[in-house]
């Protein structure tokens, strides 16, 4: 059964997730461990929980989720997996840092170019992307069909959406990754989005001002 556990990390509360099942494979998305502190706490979760990381995932390409992309390559031996549209991003995520009066260690090379539909694998876990751009070019979000559950990024959160002034950012796009590739998993689905708490579409469908919006032009 997968298990999902969220560290706060970074000056932005970015959420890093650790996700497993029962044979302790386990998935890092979104590592925004910055500080040895964060990178200690991060340690400490998966040796107490037994895990083998074993997968790297980025939801997106921006500097609070990929920040700990260094640490955790060196220390488990594993490469990012990340959309090609949001490749420039990881290439220049130095100079992007230091705009905000940070700094940053480079992420290593990607190793994997995630695509829609593909399969993310680990122990008995199976979980899809979707490509879901609006708030960068190449967010994607994973869905688990079999535990109702969806890794969101920041397209999607409790009572708002991800932030469409960046880079590439686009509000159309985001509105039609939400109503169109999200909503449809159905209101049980739980989200664990990018920042903040967890939610669920069908609460999002009810009560987010942004997605009541977007549903009533279509009618």
């Amino acid at each position: 059964m997968l298990q999902l556990e969220i560290l706060t990390c970074n000056p932005f509360a970015e959420n890093t997730l650790l996700a497993w099942d029962e044979t302790g494979e386990a998935v890092i998305v979104d590592p925004g461990c910055w500080t040895p502190e964060e990178q200690s706490r991060l340690l400490e979760r998966i040796q107490t929980l037994g895990l083998r990381p074993v997968r790297l995932l980025n939801t997106h390409g921006h500097l609070d989720h990929v920040l700990g992309n260094r640490f955790v390559a060196e220390t488990f031996g594993l490469r990012p997996e990340l959309h090609p549209e949001d490749a420039l991003l990881l290439e220049r995520l130095e100079e992007i840092a230091a705009l905000y009066g940070l700094r940053a260690d480079p992420s290593p090379p990607v190793g994997n170019w995630l695509q829609e539909g593909e399969l993310i694998c680990f122990g008995r876990t199976r979980w899809s992307v979707l490509h879901t751009p609006g708030h960068s070019p190449g967010s994607v979000c994973f869905f688990d069909p079999d535990n109702r559950v969806l890794i969101g990024g920041d397209v999607l959160f409790r009572g708002s959406i991800g932030r469409t002034d960046l880079w590439r950012g686009s509000y159309p796009q985001l509105m039609d990754s939400i109503v169109r590739k999200l909503l449809p998993l159905g209101e049980d689905i739980r989200l664990y989005p990018g920042h903040g708490p967890a939610t669920t579409l069908g609460l999002e469908r009810r009560d987010n001002p942004f997605v009541l919006e977007a549903l009533a032009e279509l009618r």
